[in-house]
């Protein structure tokens, strides 16, 4: 019997790393458009990084954002300082607590994040019209899938970054 659990856990590891090598050649092919308008950004990858998770999760306390890059605060402030400076993100006040700060994306970091984001759902799209109704059905039931773990897994507690 644990010679069978072994093999299980085996063969569900090795099956998660064909997974994965086969999501990084997908990811590549959805790449080819998105680094360009990336590129034209005209911001470091700390910056770039600070506007991806505000994007993805909205308005952040200070503390909030330096615990999820893994930087300290006044690392995060500047980087934040200057992005406040070239329009790209809003500093709020919390007006529940005077002493908290919240960032979030300005109209223009929105539209810059939203092209990105066009950018490679177009790509996406691309590539999905290339598929029979058939193999749609199964990208689709393997995207339900995956949305579900990926909620489990941030209700037991793996995404504790944000």
């Amino acid at each position: 019997m644990v010679k069978k659990e072994h093999s299980e856990d085996t063969t569900r590891s090795e099956m998660v790393d064909r997974t994965l090598q086969f999501a990084d050649k997908v990811t590549r092919e959805l790449l080819p458009l998105t680094p360009k308008e990336t590129l034209l950004l005209d911001i470091t990858m700390a910056q770039l990084k600070v506007v991806f998770v505000i994007y993805l999760n909205g308005p952040v306390r200070m503390g909030t954002l330096a615990l999820a890059l893994g930087v300290s605060l006044p690392t995060v402030s500047a980087t934040v300082d200057r992005l406040v400076n070239r329009g790209i993100l809003v500093r709020e006040d919390d007006p529940d607590d005077r002493r908290a700060v919240y960032c979030r994306l300005s109209e223009l970091g929105q539209s810059m994040l939203n092209q990105l984001w066009e950018s490679a759902r177009e790509r996406t799209r691309q590539m999905l019209t290339e598929l029979s109704i058939d193999e749609l059905e199964v990208v689709n039931q393997a995207l339900k899938i995956l949305l579900k773990a990926g909620q489990l897994t941030r209700t037991h507690g793996s995404d504790s970054k944000l």
